[in-house]
């Protein structure tokens, strides 16, 4: 567990050592216009991919009015990218497909209705810089074999309280984390499309599938970040 009294590694001022947001959304249009003023002011962030899975397009007016705010808060010079990646089928695997124009290899994966600092944000960008194979998050979760059943395939799962309780986690969920940009290639084409079908159908943990999956291709647990 890191937290904001922990020295951060050094940082590095490679354009492509910033961030780019990949960001979930779904008809929350108050929600998203806040989230991205408050994002587009953090310092080292290089775009916004808005994962948009609607049955119609953005609005013209929405696109305006982000556009502006995006422009509007850029500071020192810079100017953030901002850009609606338009998937025709409504699945959360939308949030972890492959996006050509990246340039970033950071990818801060957030839903529309979370906000941290830009302060803790960086920070934790600071901490995955440290260790860029795996996944440094803000909500951690724990899982546990389900010895009752007997069962050694079966698991259950923990919310924020188990992990209160054990002081222990096992993953960050993807709806405030940091990873690097090659884990959506990797669940796009090589993780068991069953996982995929299982999110598609049950509209439900995509984000314990991405945890499970940088933690199998690097065999290291994610970085639990504290964060306001």
């Amino acid at each position: 567990l890191w937290n904001n009294q922990t020295p951060p590694p050094p940082r590095f001022l490679d354009s492509r050592k910033g961030y780019s947001i990949v960001m979930n959304t779904w008809k929350r249009y108050d929600l998203l216009k806040q989230s991205i003023k408050h994002y587009s002011s953090c310092p080292r962030l290089e775009s916004v991919h808005i994962v948009w899975s609607e049955p119609d397009p953005p609005s013209d007016v929405l696109l305006k009015y982000l556009h502006h705010v995006v422009k509007s808060k850029s500071k020192d010079g810079r100017l953030v990218k901002l850009k609606f990646d338009i998937n025709k089928e409504d699945s959360l695997n939308n949030r972890f497909k492959e996006i050509k124009d990246l340039e970033t290899d950071a990818v801060f994966s957030i839903d529309d209705d979370v906000i941290f600092p830009c302060s803790s944000v960086e920070f934790a960008f600071d901490v995955w810089q440290s260790a860029p194979d795996t996944m440094v998050g803000f909500v951690p979760r724990v899982h546990w074999m389900d010895s009752l059943e007997g069962n050694s395939n079966k698991f259950i799962y923990g919310g924020w309280w188990s992990v209160w309780w054990t002081g222990t986690y096992s993953m960050v969920l993807s709806k405030a984390a940091f990873f690097h940009k090659k884990y959506f290639n990797i669940y796009t084409k090589e993780m068991p499309s069953s996982i995929r079908e299982y999110v598609t159908k049950n509209r439900n943990c995509e984000d314990i599938a991405m945890s499970f999956l940088v933690a199998n291709a690097t065999g290291a647990p994610p970085i639990w970040v504290k964060g306001n």
